[in-house]
């Protein structure tokens, strides 16, 4: 994941006007000639996502300040201290000012300037446009002044439904309904744009990111899972409760703490609420941040029985030897004490031996054999390795950086059984006498041919024995969901268009399977890795399809079913599936990175014991 951050899709018929018509923020074309004097914020921002104003010249335009941004998207916010009695409409808005504003907190201002409608993200994106006056005129009228009263998000004020269903006529998209601030927490939250608000102590449920930002929910009961995050468990169960929290005081004054899952605010946070690109609305806090750490341990699976087998997988995230050795060694030690040395590792995001430089190279043995070392050196066993080498660039990913899956093994618990030379383009098959089935190809492409693998990665099958009994392994990385469009889309529900790639690639997977099971009804087949995909998803229902597969994640808790945390979303992205000759097995989903500040990988690793 993300893995993967969605991003994608067309915008409104709305908005798509205003840009033809030059009125949207970053357009070339001359502004509309009439203005509107002396009018309100709440006028300017309408009873619905787009403002009926855009493209205008307004004047006299009246507020106090509540914020000033310096960094990124330079501006700061106003809000009128006089509010009208339509709930719909927001009583703040963002002056986009692209050089460091020269307003205050507390400036009384009157501002003349042009209503524009800007999308984070482009247009493109899918994402919901922001109000805001830009090429301002700006004249400070008083200094001083107190800040209009906040806001308080709470759990009694966000609605428990999160969005109305988009306009059919307009493509899906909910821009040109009217805001139910009362009804939908997408609404409530627009009503509030540009306004200044607040949120009292809150659970962090997403971790303090590379960017200084993190997740709060201000429902505490919502979703909530015992280590503290909140669970992401259907497309319709958004968990309405989450919130961005960002800093409007730069870094290099006042550093932002680092989170992680299950720790919480403290104290009151306030600010303009923005919405941005990378999670929608968030709160720009003008006051300090504060947390409390409740103490989030990292999770140890148990040490499977002598006569238990144990295959895990793990996506190390573009692993390759100019990495710091601090990063393998980091690693390593997760698989040795988090994992317990499980016998078969299938590893995602291996990358090749000079990692993204884009120079041909394909082959990855130093990048396995730095992390086999790693591993020894944290007294694990000394793995041995499986793999196919990608063609240059065809697999997806970073370019340059080849990424492929590969097997570790333990020589002293399991043996793989080599089958025939092969190479990036050949496919593995299925073949062998009724009750005794065998990979024609081991290590082995599934069906690297298909449409479905173009610029992805193709499954590696291996064929493995444990105590006499053959075992299959398949390991996967999905398709991303790279080009989705986020929840917070104007498109209710939003589009999921990478879908389409994990669907055809699911079915090839399940077909394989088939393929094995009907030569061997009760084989032992894993499919594991990184599916890119929920448990609840029509890619998992693909992989299942006919009773080939079963979802092991499906066999934990509802709380426990995640490997990965995305905008304040615990969710499935890792899995393991069993086929139906896998009678019993324990499932494990070891958190030890995804609710972390401090991460080794942003994916969380999965293992399964059972005795073939």
């Amino acid at each position: 994941m993300p893995s993967s951050i969605p991003r994608f899709a067309a915008v409104s018929a709305v908005v798509a006007a205003a840009l033809a018509a030059g009125l949207l923020a970053g357009s070339t074309s001359a502004a509309a000639d009439d203005s509107a004097t002396g009018t309100r914020i709440h006028d300017i921002q309408g009873t619905t996502r787009v403002s009926p104003l855009v493209g205008k010249q307004v004047t006299g335009v009246t507020g106090i300040v509540t914020g000033v941004r310096t960094y990124g998207s330079r501006g700061f916010w106003i809000q009128d201290p006089e509010a009208d009695a339509n709930p719909a409409t927001s009583e703040g808005l963002f002056v986009f000012t692209s050089s460091i504003p020269t307003v205050a907190v507390g400036d009384a201002v009157s501002l003349n300037g042009t209503v524009t409608e800007y999308v984070p993200g482009g247009l493109n994106s899918g994402n919901q446009s922001l109000t805001q006056l830009s090429k301002p005129v700006v004249t400070v009228v008083s200094q001083g002044n107190p800040v209009p009263a906040p806001v308080t998000i709470s759990a009694w004020s966000v609605p428990d439904e999160y969005a109305p269903e988009g306009d059919a006529a307009a493509a899906g998209s909910i821009n040109g309904l009217t805001l139910d601030p009362e009804t939908y927490a997408l609404d409530y939250y627009e009503s509030l744009e540009g306004t200044n608000v607040r949120i009292g102590p809150s659970r962090v449920v997403g971790a303090t990111d590379p960017y200084a930002e993190l997740w709060v929910t201000v429902k505490p009961f919502e979703s909530r899972n015992w280590r503290g995050g909140t669970v992401y468990g259907s497309y319709e169960s958004q968990n309405t409760g989450r919130l961005q929290i960002q800093s409007l005081t730069p870094l290099a004054q006042q550093p932002f703490p680092k989170a992680n899952v299950g720790d919480r605010l403290t104290g009151t946070t306030e600010g303009p609420l923005d919405f941005n690109q990378f999670g929608g609305y968030t709160l720009t806090a003008r006051t300090p941040v504060t947390v409390e750490d409740r103490g989030l341990e990292r999770e140890t699976t148990d040490k499977q029985h002598k006569n238990e087998l144990a295959v895990a997988t793990y996506n190390v995230e573009n692993l390759d030897p100019s990495d710091p050795q601090e990063k393998f060694d980091a690693l390593a030690k997760a698989v040795v004490d988090n994992l317990a040395s499980p016998d078969i590792l299938a590893l995602e995001e291996i990358q090749d031996n000079n990692g993204a430089k884009n120079d041909g190279t394909v082959a990855a043995d130093q990048t396995v054999k730095k992390f086999t070392d790693a591993i020894l050196a944290a007294g694990g066993p000394a793995y041995e390795w499986r793999s196919v080498d990608p063609e240059n660039n065809k697999d997806g990913g970073e370019p340059g950086g080849n990424i492929r899956q590969v097997f570790l093994f333990n020589p002293e618990r399991v043996s793989f059984t080599d089958r025939a030379a092969t190479d990036a383009t050949s496919a593995t098959g299925v073949t062998g006498r009724k009750g005794d089935a065998a990979l024609t190809v081991s290590p082995g492409r599934i069906d690297p041919a298909n449409t479905a693998w173009e610029s992805s990665r193709k499954p590696l099958a291996g064929e493995f024995v444990f105590r006499g009994r053959t075992v299959f392994v398949i390991a996967n990385h999905f398709g991303s969901k790279g080009g989705d469009e986020s929840i917070v889309s104007h498109h209710q529900p939003p589009n999921r268009s990478s879908e389409a790639k994990r669907l055809l690639q699911a079915q090839a997977v399940n077909a394989f399977v088939k393929d094995i099971v009907a030569v061997e009804k009760q084989a032992d087949v894993l499919v594991v890795g990184d599916i890119n995909d929920f448990e609840f998803s029509g890619t998992t229902k693909a992989l299942t399809d006919g009773g080939a597969l079963y979802p092991a994640v499906k066999s934990l808790p509802r709380g426990e079913r995640y490997s990965y945390v995305y905008q304040g979303n615990s969710q499935v992205l890792d899995q393991i599936l069993t086929s139906p000759g896998v009678h019993h097995f324990e499932y494990d989903s070891v958190h030890i990175n995804a609710e972390f500040a401090d991460q080794d990988s942003d994916h969380d690793p999965q293992v399964v014991r059972f005795r073939p």
